[in-house]
């Protein structure tokens, strides 16, 4: 049976880095990006990547489905037990779809959700910092807070009546950070 820990974390949190420094250092993770997933079938050019892309480029949520399916595939097909998906959910909807659709099957269990956590004004001045394109503007950065940030509290708490929810102060040096998430990872496996 594969072993799902998701990470979620404020835009700027560094959830992506975080999760992709585990899986470099250890042949025995995968990890994957919802981002990354989703740009990679826009960088496709099909049909759906142009759909996608339509959400994205406002800083908006891709449909449900979309997410789902994506992501449920990749799982499927990981190479290793233990994977890594950062950035899922973002909204209760996906949430409650996500838990349904694993709950219907024996191949991927979920064993953990670690939050990155760090302030908005730490998280804004990474993200404004970064000069990535055209989606790192002060607006879309507090729409892209907003959509983080409204439906958390119900996200956490869900998680945390099933015991799996998990805090990571993000806001210290990635080494750090990248030692306590293993750390915590290997801890939850064994328990």
């Amino acid at each position: 049976m594969k072993e799902l820990f998701l990470i979620i974390g404020a835009p700027g949190s560094g959830k992506t880095t975080d999760a992709s420094l585990i899986a470099k250092a250890d042949e025995n993770i995968t990890h994957y990006s919802t981002g990354d997933l989703l740009r990679a079938e826009v960088a496709s050019g099909s049909e759906l990547g142009k759909t996608i892309d339509g959400f994205i480029s406002k800083g908006n949520l891709v449909p449900l489905e979309v997410v789902v399916n994506t992501i449920v595939s990749a799982l499927k097909v990981a190479p290793t037990k233990t994977i890594i998906i950062d950035g899922y959910p973002r909204s209760v909807e996906q949430m409650t779809e996500f838990d349904k659709v694993l709950s219907k099957q024996n191949e991927v269990c979920l064993k953990g959700v670690i939050e990155v956590r760090v302030s908005e004004e730490v998280a804004k001045d990474r993200v404004l910092g970064r000069n990535r394109g055209a989606d790192d503007n002060e607006e879309v950065f507090h729409n892209r807070m907003k959509v983080y940030t409204e439906p958390l509290e119900e996200i956490i708490s869900f998680y945390q009546s099933k015991n799996l929810h998990f805090v990571i102060d993000g806001e210290r040096t990635i080494e750090v950070i990248v030692a306590d998430m293993k750390d915590l990872i290997k801890k939850i496996q064994n328990s």
